[in-house]
């Protein structure tokens, strides 16, 4: 897992989201491109990868985070491949890496806005339900993660392996 570091990355995982938001959940009509993408420069992709003889092959997961004022980010559009989603780390630890990249960059709060069957799963990493809202035709939860417990990521740029088991 590492932030997007070649063009090729970046648009699997612009791919994958179309895939997840637009295909599978039917979220928005064609892309779930937005202002975030467009025109905030502190807007970063995170991609799991596969690797085959330690060169990144494919994007099987992604999560991007942007910095909305000083000291505030957010987390949005986490997607996981469907043939990869048995991987119960992945989602997690994507998750992980997202906060900890923030926190090493000067984080003091971070937020995402959380599809109500997710809201478990981020209780369970250490998040706060702040309040439900509806976005795009469906209940989100409005949350917040302890950075407590996201020490900052000491390398964001390179992020860190996870295996297989």
């Amino acid at each position: 897992m590492q932030w997007a570091s070649d063009p090729w990355m970046e648009r699997e995982a612009l791919a994958l989201r179309r895939r997840v938001f637009c295909e599978e959940q039917r979220l928005f009509a064609h892309d779930d491109l937005d202002e975030i993408d467009r025109h905030d420069p502190s807007t970063r992709s995170l991609v799991a990868l596969t690797c085959i003889a330690g060169e990144a092959d494919e994007v099987i997961g992604t999560v991007r985070i942007h910095q909305a004022a000083p000291g505030v980010w957010w987390g949005s559009r986490l997607a996981v491949r469907a043939d990869w989603r048995q991987h119960k780390r992945l989602g997690s630890s994507l998750i992980r890496l997202a906060v900890s990249s923030a926190h090493a960059l000067g984080c003091d709060e971070f937020l995402a806005h959380v599809q109500a069957q997710n809201v478990p799963l981020f209780q369970r990493l250490n998040w706060e339900l702040l309040e439900m809202r509806e976005l795009h035709g469906r209940p989100h939860g409005w949350m917040r993660a302890s950075l407590a417990h996201y020490p900052p990521c000491p390398t964001p740029y390179a992020g860190f392996v996870l295996t297989q088991g």
